[in-house]
């Protein structure tokens, strides 16, 4: 039996003026993207909806960690904590994303100055606590982890206020997240004593916190996402776009079926060319071969350090930076300026670095109705580092376990002579059950510092006298502020 195809309306579609083939196309097809942008839309908003919901049932501390005077860890040891951090990374299948509207909870890392006074801190999900612990005290077996209030609380969110001010941003990726930032590696040399050897890039951030004076308060924020290992793909299609090659990998719907149609209109581009008799035979492109050989200094050097990147554990991250002081004390160009000199110490010219994004999320307006903008955009800056909103703002970049340790470590006491982190009171977390102890801590030594603690509680708890606390004494440059928020 003879299969006979009945390419008539094909003919007649062809033969048809221009503008009526289009307009019956688009009658035809035209409802096709419409409806999906509705049902994407539709889905965007369930989905907000849900995680909402879902969101607002977990519960998050804020932890103050201070690790010991004199301090010789080099960045390495944080690194090997965000390494701990991404074993929070959990797998949810379809229901759990769509129906129940879970997602993965983030972390957020912050350096806060408050009056000179500088403190590291960590906020997690409760039910992490125990991973962060054990995360520090890894690296760092004499931290002390200590519960502490949100410092945020106290901060107006509406602007213009009669007592504050603010400037803010977010700081993103000036290039694609394949290329990597300067990390804590290219900041050591091999030349003066070992104590020399490292320059602490974190030293100019600490001598800018203790330079504040009452009233300001600069707030440094990275929430971090932890993420699985498909992140490497951007990796592979960056390099491929650098040596001229198609890739093949791992692409998004939305790339599926931008490919999918361009097949389709070619496909239906051939068919009508052939029944035309002016199809043209392909020439096949050759190959280059030893393309790396062949590439510039600088491509080789891309290709080199995304390789070197993608080699490492990754997380989303989004970083903010508020500046807030009462209206007499506020020194914008101290604050705002001399953090941005910081940040640029990781920036590398034809790699990767951070900068501030100032079309969007930056407390800077130009040109129209600039006055409601600009209060409007130091609402949200804000309002979202408050929430610890890992979605509002930019797109999330993605940093490796390197890049995030060279952005957020504990000072190398030895090369930042600045005032460093304080003891914040509060109350203390416990060691894991299980961290082992030497057989000389059980000795006299524990029993002194035992005698010390005895010592301290006795402050709070015996009668304070008058002359203890002097007037204006949390003036003092690096002293805790008297509003310091402690459990």
């Amino acid at each position: 039996m003879d299969i006979v195809i009945d390419l008539t309306p094909v003919f007649n579609f062809i033969n048809l003026p221009l503008d009526l083939m289009i307009r019956k196309a688009l009658i035809l097809f035209g409802w096709i993207p419409i409806a999906i942008v509705f049902l994407w839309g539709a889905g965007q908003v369930w989905l907000s909806f849900i995680k909402g919901k879902w969101g607002a049932t977990q519960k998050f501390i804020l932890l103050a960690v201070d690790i010991p005077r004199g301090n010789e860890q080099t960045p390495k040891a944080v690194e090997n904590i965000f390494t701990y951090l991404a074993g929070a990374h959990a797998t949810l299948n379809l229901i759990e994303i769509y129906w129940e509207g879970q997602f993965q909870l983030p972390f957020s890392l912050e350096i806060v100055s408050i009056d000179g006074y500088t403190q590291f801190l960590i906020y997690t999900p409760v039910k992490f606590r125990d991973l962060v612990e054990s995360a520090i005290y890894s690296q760092y077996p004499d931290a002390e982890i200590t519960e502490v209030n949100d410092y945020t609380e106290e901060m107006p969110t509406k602007f213009p206020d009669e007592e504050y001010d603010v400037w803010g941003a977010e700081f993103i990726q000036s290039q694609n997240s394949a290329y990597p930032i300067k990390t804590y590696k290219e900041f050591e040399h091999q030349t003066g004593p070992p104590e020399g050897q490292f320059k602490d890039p974190m030293a100019s951030l600490m001598d800018l916190c203790s330079s504040l004076r009452k009233g300001e308060q600069l707030w440094f924020q990275i929430i971090l996402t932890p993420i699985g290992f498909d992140w490497m793909d951007i990796g592979d299609k960056e390099i491929s776009k650098i040596l001229g090659e198609s890739y093949a990998g791992k692409r998004n719907i939305l790339e599926r079926i931008v490919d999918a149609i361009i097949k389709w209109i070619g496909d239906l581009s051939e068919m009508v060319y052939s029944i035309w008799g002016e199809i043209e035979e392909k020439k096949e492109e050759e190959e280059v071969r030893f393309k790396m050989l062949m590439l510039k200094p600088k491509e080789k050097k891309q290709v080199e350090s995304i390789q070197e990147k993608v080699s490492k554990l990754g997380f989303e991250f989004k970083a903010r930076f508020v500046y807030a002081a009462k209206k007499e004390v506020m020194n914008k160009p101290k604050a705002a300026n001399g953090f941005v000199g910081f940040i640029k110490q990781f920036t590398i010219m034809d790699l990767n670095g951070l900068k501030p994004d100032m079309d969007m999320t930056a407390t800077t307006t130009s040109y129209f109705f600039k006055e409601m903008r600009l209060n409007a955009r130091k609402n949200r800056i804000v309002r979202n580092y408050i929430k610890r909103d890992s979605w509002a703002g930019k797109k999330p970049g993605i940093f490796n376990i390197e890049e995030l340790a060279s952005l957020w470590h504990f000072p190398v006491e030895a090369v930042v002579k600045a005032p460093l982190i304080q003891k914040a009171p509060g109350r203390k977390a416990e060691p894991p059950m299980s961290l082992p102890f030497g057989r000389e801590v059980a000795g006299d030594e524990l029993l002194e510092a035992t005698d010390r603690e005895s010592k301290i509680d006795s402050l709070f708890t015996e009668p304070v006298k008058e002359d203890i606390f002097e007037k204006g004494s949390a003036e003092k440059k690096g002293a805790p502020p008297d509003s310091l928020p402690v459990v």
